[in-house]
């Protein structure tokens, strides 16, 4: 048995995975440097490797991705039937709703504006600011990465609600829990819109020009998810004419964002380049390296897989 592991290694991690498969044939290398061959003779695989070169191989029996985002996957003709999928959701809540968290305290505290200003060494009070306690927060995709972001929402005192995909019981700190059936209900009573959607054929431009009507005047929304959640011109149009005070996201469409894009420099959009994740936080790596061996574990001796993904939706199947 073949696996490949394309995840970078820390002192002891080579170590833990070749325990859990003392007989099997490991191959470690970098996730930039992978090679098709290297995959075409993997049975197993664990860490992201280009689609283009998985070519539905029939060798592959399981392949474990080191992202929460899977869809890359899912598409028709990239894995073979027999192929096990599993992500890493559960990896990357806390380091994202950090992100996430910061960059809007940010805007409504206007400390860009202040950190401007001391670069022109001015001494100006910039005036009132937005606070969070008393405010409504919606979130659009409450897994773990909306999840993790409502409940410190919650803790600094906004009622927060979640949407997703099924009808679950809201937790004991969300005010309330829906569906999508829920969506424009939901966001004309919120004042911060966070987005933590995969993309799939559902969430492709979920956000046009009349869903941003929709939205409560001065709203601010928060994407983490995938850029193509809304279409450039109706973002640029929703902060320009109203209702949006801001538009705060650390994903776009496309990606590397194009020098000439005009989300540059339209006021009030503030862009970081796909960088909450990774594993700029050091936490975030540990849990990738824990679903991983804890699923290879489970895959090789019959346990429970963690984040089965289901290819259909491209979502992690839904346990209840």
């Amino acid at each position: 048995m073949r696996i490949l592991f394309v995840i970078p290694t820390e002192e002891g991690v080579r170590e833990r995975f070749c325990a859990i498969a003392p007989e099997a044939d490991f191959h470690f290398t970098d996730g930039a440097a992978v090679t098709e061959e290297e995959v075409q003779a993997a049975d197993i695989i664990i860490g992201n490797v280009p689609p283009s070169m998985i070519k539905a191989s029939p060798k592959l029996k399981f392949f474990q991705t080191n992202s929460a985002g899977s869809n890359n996957y899912t598409v028709p003709g990239v894995l073979a039937d027999s192929t096990v999928l599993c992500n890493a959701t559960g990896s990357y809540g806390l380091a994202l709703a950090e992100h996430m968290l910061a960059q809007l305290l940010m805007v409504i505290k206007k400390l860009d504006v202040y950190a401007d200003n001391q670069k022109e060494h001015v001494w100006r009070d910039e005036g009132p600011v937005r606070g969070i306690w008393g405010s409504k927060t919606l979130v659009v995709g409450a897994g773990d990465i909306g999840t993790e972001f409502g409940k410190r929402m919650a803790a600094l005192g906004s009622q927060v609600m979640g949407i997703r995909r099924h009808k679950v019981e809201p937790p004991e700190w969300m005010e309330a829990s829906g569906t999508m059936a829920d969506l424009d209900r939901y966001l004309a009573e919120a004042d911060y819109v966070a987005c933590a959607l995969p993309e799939t054929a559902e969430t492709y431009h979920l956000f046009t020009k009349e869903r941003f009507a929709r939205m409560k005047e001065g709203a601010i929304l928060l994407n983490i998810g995938r850029g193509t959640l809304a279409e450039e011109s109706a973002v640029i149009d929703a902060v320009t004419d109203g209702p949006l005070a801001a538009y705060i996201t650390d994903v776009t469409d496309p990606e590397p964002l194009p020098a000439e894009s005009p989300l540059w420099s339209c006021p009030n959009v503030y862009i970081t380049p796909h960088i909450s994740g990774n594993y700029h936080l050091h936490e975030t790596y540990l849990r990738v390296i824990d679903i991983a061996a804890k699923n290879l574990t489970a895959y090789l001796f019959g346990g429970r897989l963690r984040n089965v993904v289901d290819r259909e939706t491209g979502y992690r199947k839904f346990e209840g």
